[in-house]
């Protein structure tokens, strides 16, 4: 295959929201409407219903929320798109932000009655900080909305980009009927499906057409057609260039739940979302069409099946064409590598994969190889940047109740650590037998216990800890002497790398060992090859 016109065919983006506002029915409506499955699933479905496919974690089925970030690869209308979903709550925002270093664009999803929410507001500016373009959904006109001109409005006033109506809502609540294209000038009917587990009966027709006109009553009609005036006359033009450089965002109404809207929306994917773009690396920028293979690990999941049970790390193609078996140079390792067991991804399910391109999502089995930022070569080595890592916000002590199930324990910490769950620290007297769990949202802690009895038969207990930030000290040998430690609201504990952290109950506490300290050096973070050692908080 033809590396450049593979290129120029992909799509790669992830789907961001505030938990609710149907981020994952969206998700598995274009994967209806694209073919990929024959009957879409639901975030809380029925007796017998079937489970959203991006929700395949059983917590996540049981909760009705995502937990991890899911790719998904399908085609539609000659393009092959990389689907990322992303998880929405607050406490699983460090997972969103790595996610979002390996797309070229997102899609961003609105709930039609409540506008712009806390989360969309944190996710809109870690795009808006990396350059990423976003096609934006109003979901959920099926309920009651907010007037579709104020949506557009608060979108301008509160996220500062210009927003361009690209279709517009005939109706909302029980009324909503379908859209009205701007683009092509005509109106999409649409009939409600049960479950909106199929396709949506869809008619096309004009606004002139006096049959639509009946169908929908007089008042709602002349509704329509003076927003439509209005929007034509006053409303932001759709700009190419200014999409791409993120200074304006085509808007699509609909509802993902019964189909409304949906399909012309995948087929904007198709036209808008840009192929894959240069990258940055520590040694110059990169280009899709590069001949050398390049990519970087952004997620690690283990125990996406359970016959396996083994840990996949995702991986991003960033130039070249990957071909199975071959051989890179691992940059953080410093040597070459065999790519082994590679695989396409489609939620928890995995096929072998002979060959990819940029833009893709691959899953590479991690035999311990790999951490999240690592960066793979074909040619000289090169270093993607670094990938940041939030301050853990939350403490736990970890208790394993069952000593007999030691093995499985540390095994189960070790790789929800390597996978950025959670962060493993230790003190001299609860050792590896009972760390610390570190994390950003404590949430977090719900899903170490579900998942080591789910997934490695364990049982444990975590017993909170009143601290609530945490700093790593960069220490000489003898520095420890020097130091002026606090007698309260402290404690000293280690990393896996045997690193000094220190965990304060208050900022108060820690800005006064700061100043006590002038000469210690203190970062935020540890892990991820982080560099600069600074960290961008979602919270």
């Amino acid at each position: 295959m033809d590396l450049n016109s593979e290129t120029a065919r992909r799509r790669t983006f992830a789907i961001i929201s505030h938990p609710d506002a149907g981020k994952t029915t969206l998700t598995e409506k274009l994967l209806l409407y694209s073919g990929a499955v024959s009957r879409a699933g639901s975030v809380r479905p029925k007796k017998a219903g079937l489970h959203a496919t991006s929700d395949w974690m059983a917590m996540e089925q049981a909760r009705g929320i995502s937990i991890t970030s899911t790719a998904l690869q399908f085609e539609y209308g000659g393009c092959l798109f990389n689907l990322l979903d992303t998880p929405g709550h607050e406490d699983f925002s460090e997972d969103t932000y790595r996610t979002l270093t390996a797309v070229d664009s997102a899609v961003m999803v609105l709930d039609g009655a409540k506008g712009i929410e806390p989360q969309t507001r944190k996710l809109f500016q870690v795009c808006c900080a990396r350059r990423i373009p976003i096609l934006t959904f109003i979901n959920k006109l099926d309920h009651a909305a907010r007037d579709p001109l104020e949506l557009l409005d608060e979108i301008e006033r509160v996220l500062g980009i210009r927003a361009a109506a690209m279709n517009w809502p005939i109706g909302d609540g029980p009324a909503f009927r379908g859209v009205f294209d701007l683009v092509n000038r005509r109106l999409l009917r649409y009939s409600r499906v049960s479950g909106g587990r199929r396709k949506a009966e869809a008619w096309e027709t004009t606004i002139d057409d006096p049959k639509f006109a009946q169908a929908i009553g007089t008042d709602a009609f002349g509704r329509l057609q003076d927003e439509l005036a209005l929007i034509e006359a006053a409303g932001e033009r759709f700009n190419r260039e200014s999409f791409l450089e993120g200074s304006l965002t085509p808007v699509y109404f609909g509802s993902a739940l019964h189909n409304f809207g949906v399909e012309t929306f995948l087929q904007a994917l198709v036209t808008l979302a840009p192929p894959p773009q240069p990258r940055e690396t520590a040694q110059g920028v990169i280009t899709p069409c590069d001949a050398e293979f390049s990519a970087f690990v952004f997620k690690i999941q283990a125990n996406m099946d359970p016959r396996h049970r083994d840990r996949m790390a995702f991986l991003r193609v960033c130039s070249g064409r990957f071909e199975k078996d071959m051989s890179v140079y691992h940059t953080r390792l410093g040597r070459k590598i065999q790519m082994t067991r590679s695989h396409r991804l489609f939620a928890r399910d995995r096929e072998t994969l002979t060959e990819a391109f940029p833009g893709d999502v691959i899953g590479v089995v991690n035999p311990g190889l790999f951490v999240i930022g690592d960066t793979v070569t074909a040619g000289s080595p090169i270093e993607f940047p670094p990938i940041p890592s939030f301050p853990p916000e939350n403490f736990g002590l970890l208790r394993n109740r069952d000593v007999s199930k030691s093995k499985q324990f540390r095994k189960g910490v070790r790789q929800l650590e390597e996978e950025g769950v959670i962060q493993l620290l230790f003190t001299p007297g609860g050792g590896t037998r009972e760390p610390i769990l570190a994390a950003v949202g404590r949430l977090q802690f719900d899903v170490v216990e579900a998942r080591l009895l789910q997934e490695y038969g364990v049982t444990v207990s975590i017993d909170p800890l009143s601290y609530s930030c945490a700093r790593w000290l960069e220490m000489q040998p003898g520095d420890q002497d020097r130091i002026n430690w606090p007698y309260n609201g402290f404690l000293r504990a280690t990393d896996r790398r045997e690193r000094c952290v220190c965990l304060f109950e208050s900022q108060w506490t820690m800005e006064h060992f700061v100043e006590k300290n002038p000469g210690v050096s203190i970062r935020e973070n540890g892990l991820r090859n982080n560099k600069s050692g600074v960290s961008t908080s979602l919270r």
